[in-house]
């Protein structure tokens, strides 16, 4: 049976058009809708072109009640019936509940390979402690940041000169790959852990 997907964007939603790209032919997903909580944000319009449907739940008119915001949120998603929720570059800290309702069925992309260097600043943050390589990991969402069981990893080198900026382009490059191939073997059933060099 073939899953439904959800992506939950904040931004440009380069992520997203990677795995709207990869969920065609034998892919066991199909994508349902792409929600944002900023509204105008850039990959709506590329979902869009891509004839997938969209929806906004702008956070800023909750005014900082975040339980409002994420049962508006919840009850839009609920409206999909999505089988698979994907955070790709969704800027928001999601709360116990929501992330207990979805709970075996969210996955995210953080830019570190972690657990090193969850939350923000990633890039900078290797580069000060002067490592020989970054990444990226897809995990499954829980309740403690950046916390959930890994699904997979990339690597790319530290390279001499490197600023946060170049390091964070390169390991993009690497999210790209690595994103749509969890995608991929979770809709399949398929948890353990995979690792691109």
């Amino acid at each position: 049976m073939t899953k439904r997907v959800a992506i939950l964007i904040s931004g440009g939603g380069s992520n997203m058009e990677a795995l709207l790209d990869s969920m065609e032919g034998d892919h066991p997903a199909r994508p349902v809708l792409v929600l944002s909580n900023v509204p105008g944000a850039g990959g709506l319009a590329k979902a869009e072109a891509r004839e997938v449907e969209t929806a906004v739940v702008d956070h800023r008119k909750f005014h900082g009640d975040r339980t409002a915001f994420e049962q508006a949120l919840h009850e839009r998603l609920e409206q999909a019936e999505p089988d698979i929720v994907c955070l790709a570059g969704f800027m928001r800290i999601l709360e116990d509940w929501f992330v207990a309702r979805w709970d075996g069925k969210m996955l995210n992309i953080h830019p570190s390979l972690l657990p090193k260097y969850p939350g923000l600043d990633t890039h900078a943050r290797a580069l000060e402690a002067g490592d020989a390589e970054a990444g990226c990991t897809v995990h499954e969402v829980t309740a403690e940041l950046d916390a959930g069981p890994i699904l997979g990893q990339a690597r790319v080198p530290v390279k001499p000169g490197d600023t946060p900026e170049t390091l964070a382009a390169r390991v993009l490059r690497q999210e790209h790959v690595l994103y749509p191939k969890v995608l991929r073997r979770f809709a399949e059933g398929e948890k353990t852990p995979i690792f691109l060099e």
